[in-house]
């Protein structure tokens, strides 16, 4: 059994500080050290089942309107598009904003979904800016497997908040995004701030 000396252990009395040692060190969860630890326990879906949908082979934009708001991460409804977080976020309060109509290319879509998918993005930069305080946007479309769409069946749109901050070398070297916030709490908090 591993044993180990615990430098910022305080000794009792009778105790010498360098000498205690410790057979089992499961007691010290939660003691700080120099290491810092990025949480992201939501990131454990993607780990385990990639971006397989817990729906088998349904197309998880049809399926998501038809789950509660909080279920499907819906954060605003309207009558022929809506907008959901993303489960595999960029960052924080990254927004597709999809057709509910199953169509996959943007020059497939009708005027009515293209101009309801503006209006709702222009929408969520308003809200995310408000609620995050961010710097700026990445807004776009991938059409097509190739051009890197994750679901190329269903036609999305990505809005991803940027913060002057937010790119460091752990997306790089280390294939890691820090992401503060729960989903959860980024859905209540975009969902509430949405204009009525």
């Amino acid at each position: 059994m591993a044993r180990l000396t615990l430098d910022s252990y305080e000794p009792g009395e009778g105790e010498n500080r360098d000498s205690v040692q410790i057979d089992d060190p499961s007691h010290l969860t939660g003691v700080p050290d120099e290491f810092q630890r990025l949480w992201t326990p939501h990131r454990m879906v993607y780990i385990q089942q990639g971006q397989q949908s817990p729906h088998g082979d349904e197309c998880p934009f049809c399926v998501a309107p038809s789950l509660s708001d909080e279920e499907a991460l819906i954060v605003h409804r309207g009558k022929h598009a809506y907008a959901l977080l993303n489960l595999f976020p960029y960052n924080s309060g990254h927004v597709l904003v999809c057709p509910y109509r199953h169509v996959s290319l943007y020059d497939d879509a009708t005027p009515e979904e293209t101009d309801e998918i503006a209006t709702i993005t222009q929408t969520a930069m308003r809200v995310i800016r408000s609620v995050s305080r961010n710097d700026g946007f990445n807004i776009g479309m991938n059409q097509g497997e190739i051009a890197g769409a994750g679901i190329a069946s269903h036609l999305h749109q990505h809005l991803v908040p940027r913060w002057r901050a937010d790119a460091n070398f752990l997306p790089i070297i280390a294939k890691t995004k820090a992401l503060p916030q729960l989903l959860g709490e980024v859905r209540t908090a975009i969902a509430d701030a949405w204009p009525r």
